[in-house]
């Protein structure tokens, strides 16, 4: 049987003293474009509308990298396969938005993913969408 953590990393309800905490799995954004490593650039960069970003999943939703609209800008006649980033950095559903904000901005970096402990994508995080410095610093984020 799983634990808790287990149980939390997975974006579950919880019960008791932290159940009202702020989890970052209610500020991702789920609507976020997925696109597929086989996929034409072409498609992916439509398929990414005004996002500056895309995931790319396998067809159970796993993230396997990211491709940025930039990379997408020039049809080579290539698959997602050819212009995607492996190995973005992610975070599970039940992290403080105050620890991604700190994390975010230590490493400056624009956005992360949250996904759930098997890899599965639950959405994107911009760090305009955390709290502010003042509201990390001071804890009350």
């Amino acid at each position: 049987m799983a634990g808790k953590a287990e149980w939390t990393a997975y974006g579950l309800p919880v019960e008791g003293t932290r159940a009202d905490a702020p989890r970052i799995d209610t500020i991702a954004k789920r609507d976020v474009p997925r696109v597929m490593l086989d996929e034409p650039v072409a498609e992916a960069r439509r398929r990414l509308g005004d996002w500056e970003v895309g995931v790319v999943v396998d067809d159970r939703d796993v993230v396997l990298g990211i491709v940025r609209v930039e990379g997408l800008a020039v049809d080579t006649g290539g698959s997602v396969a050819d212009v995607m980033q492996e190995g973005p950095s992610t975070y599970r559903p039940d992290v403080a938005p105050a620890e991604i904000a700190r994390q975010l901005r230590k490493s400056g970096a624009p956005r992360t993913l949250v996904t759930r402990a098997d890899g599965t994508l639950i959405g994107l995080v911009r760090l305009e969408d955390l709290p502010a410095a003042d509201d990390v610093q001071s804890g009350d984020a």
